[in-house]
């Protein structure tokens, strides 16, 4: 039996109606959102939520439906009515068809000021809590910034498109032969990798699709998942694997871990336990704040290269543990009243095991790093049920064009009356 379309919902408007509306805001995906009212016709509607990519607040536009959902639709932007006076030229030619970036139409001061405003609104819709949000401290390079890009390609074929995923699609891939948020080095050994990936696979080379990965650093870059990358961050020179997880964005990372110490520090804390330590970005950034610093990784190679880039850079206060998972704070001698904890969890954000051992040792500060806000926010309600009090909201642009952004929430835990 062949398989069928799922018919197209025809509510409140039909498969490419074209419909003509003021966008009011942005979402935290980047995405334009507008309402839409009509009072007559056979399908009235008021104040319909409709989402169209690559559009600004402010601008009227005309969209094509393409998917109504039970309480919103998706729309194709077909023409900017009114323009905002804050909307630019994209640099990519590529922007609008490549999913890698969603801000590239709207200017730099602008995207900074919509991503402090998103986590003001996912702060209260998600953790329930209105507090003041730092204005979003901005990357010293808007382009050329990435020092690690992860460009893949489905299986082989002629033409065969080595990029990244098609806006709005899961498996579309767009054939990027350059990427103006890649460092230069990048771009430059990215045209003889596509070069190489091609000819391999008109040998016969590959049977499936591949991701590719190609890193930098100081000007070198590897596609070697297992060659071993030196960064340099400030004062520290740090060892890692290429396939191991470390911020991508190095011209920004100082003021960053500066940032993350600066916030760790002010707890008046003597010890700090860094939970995601990885190779000791965060713990040896701020090893010179405190009497002992603590790293803890389930990764056992993460470990073994974060105690080599203790011992490499003189750091002689930092010990680091691989942690089991189930355990992570069990046999710390740091006592839980002088102790900060920095986390920097996965994008998906804190599971509930790991949050119950962070509950049950309780800490008296907390420095929550995340990638993504959204998991952060919500993971906020556990940490105020817990008995934590929120302190800061200091988000990060690691990441320009994009709707990505870093945030560092610090918590304090509230002294219970006697």
């Amino acid at each position: 039996m062949g398989k069928h379309k799922k018919a197209f919902n025809d509510h409140p408007f039909g498969y490419h109606e074209v419909i003509e509306l003021e966008i009011v805001t942005l979402t935290n995906h980047g995405v334009g959102l507008g309402r839409f009212t009509r009072a007559t016709g056979t399908e009235p509607v008021e104040n319909w939520v409709v989402m169209v990519p690559f559009t600004l607040p402010g601008e009227r536009v005309r969209a094509r439906v393409f998917r109504n959902h039970k309480n919103f639709s998706e729309a194709d932007v077909v023409e900017v009515i009114t323009a905002s006076p804050h909307r630019t030229e994209p640099l990519c030619p590529l922007f609008g068809r490549c999913g890698g970036c969603q801000y590239q139409h709207l200017t730099y001061p602008q995207q900074l000021e919509w991503k402090r405003r998103q986590v003001a609104e996912l702060l209260e819709h998600m953790a329930g809590l209105v507090f003041p949000v730092a204005p979003v401290q901005g990357s010293p390079r808007e382009w050329g910034y990435r020092s690690k890009i992860t460009p893949h390609f489905a299986a082989p074929r002629t033409p065969m498109p080595i990029g990244f995923l098609r806006q709005g699609t899961r498996f579309d891939i767009v054939d990027v032969p350059r990427c103006l948020i890649a460092t230069d080095a990048i771009n430059e050994r990215l045209t003889a990798v596509r070069e190489e990936v091609r000819a391999k696979a008109e040998a016969g080379g590959y049977v499936r699709g591949a991701t590719l990965l190609l890193r930098e650093a100081s000007g070198e870059v590897t596609t070697d998942y297992d060659a071993v990358i030196v960064e340099t961050v400030g004062t520290l020179r740090l060892r890692f694997l290429a396939r191991d997880f470390f911020q991508n964005n190095p011209f920004i990372l100082p003021a960053f871990t500066a940032a993350v110490r600066a916030q760790a520090a002010a707890s008046g804390a003597r010890y700090l336990v860094d939970a995601y330590c990885g190779s000791g970005l965060f713990a040896l950034s701020a090893a010179g704040a405190f009497e002992q610093v603590v790293g803890v990784e389930i990764s056992a190679t993460s470990v073994a290269f974060a105690r080599e880039n203790a011992a490499a850079n003189g750091i002689t206060n930092a010990r680091f543990e691989a942690g089991d998972a189930s355990r992570i704070f069990a046999g710390l001698s740091c006592p839980a009243a002088e102790t900060v904890v920095v986390i920097d969890p996965p994008r998906k954000g804190c599971d509930e095991a790991f949050l119950s051992q962070l509950f049950s040792y309780g800490p008296r500060s907390v420095v929550y790093v995340s990638c993504d806000p959204a998991t952060q926010m919500r993971d906020l309600r556990a940490f105020t049920a817990a008995g934590y009090e929120l302190q800061a909201v200091q988000p990060f642009d690691l990441f320009p064009q994009t709707r990505h952004l870093e945030c560092i929430v610090t918590l304090r835990k509230v002294p219970v009356a006697p």
